[in-house]
């Protein structure tokens, strides 16, 4: 099976990350702390009324920062390895670098520290359909409920990787909901067993 996969969010815990620092700017920076507008939005544009500038503040001041203390997901590598050892093919597919291009040099960097090896890479990628079309992928694994219901809308089966409090999406046949690697685990090996 080909599987295309997000890096922010789904291998990497940079979402995460992004939240808390975006949390400490608001609080000690903006000092407007009890501003969100709405929690079950992934991205900070959409979370927080914050202006142009601020948005860009925040960028400049934090978003290498948070990269830089992002990790793999907790399960991501025990559950990766055992997908391959089944025959699975992993091309990734992220918008990562679009703001800093150091960003793919420390997601690189955190990817070389577990000693994991894509088989293929999309960086800087808003279109996500048009890659996993052309890369024709049997499942798309990403965190961002528009780009989930964008990719199912158009045909392509996905699993919504959902945080805590982030926007629910009714499932269908299109799209599962998993909110670990072992949910992960779980659903593709049962999907290829059925494919058998």
């Amino acid at each position: 099976m080909k599987i295309g996969i997000d890096l922010d969010g789904v291998v990497i815990d940079s979402e995460t990350t992004f939240r808390t620092f975006e949390e400490i700017f608001s609080i000690d920076v903006l000092k407007n702390g009890d501003k969100i507008i709405d929690r079950q939005e992934p991205k900070f544009q959409s979370r927080y009324n914050w202006t142009k500038e601020q948005e860009d503040e925040f960028i400049h001041n934090y978003m290498l920062k948070a990269s830089k203390e992002s990790h793999l997901m907790s399960g991501f590598k025990t559950v990766y390895e055992l997908l391959k050892e089944q025959g699975h093919e992993f091309v990734v597919i992220t918008a990562r670098g679009g703001y800093f291009p150091e960003m793919k040099d420390d997601a690189l960097r955190a990817l070389e520290e577990g000693n994991i090896t894509f088989d293929k890479f999309y960086w800087r990628t808003n279109n996500k359909l048009q890659a996993c079309i052309d890369e024709k992928v049997d499942i798309m694994i990403d965190d961002d409920w528009k780009i989930v219901k964008h990719l199912s809308d158009n045909g392509i089966k996905t699993l919504y990787f959902r945080d805590t409090n982030l926007k629910r999406l009714p499932e269908n046949e299109l799209i599962t909901e998993v909110n670990n690697w072992g949910d992960i685990y779980r659903v593709i090996t049962n999907l290829n067993n059925s494919q058998k």
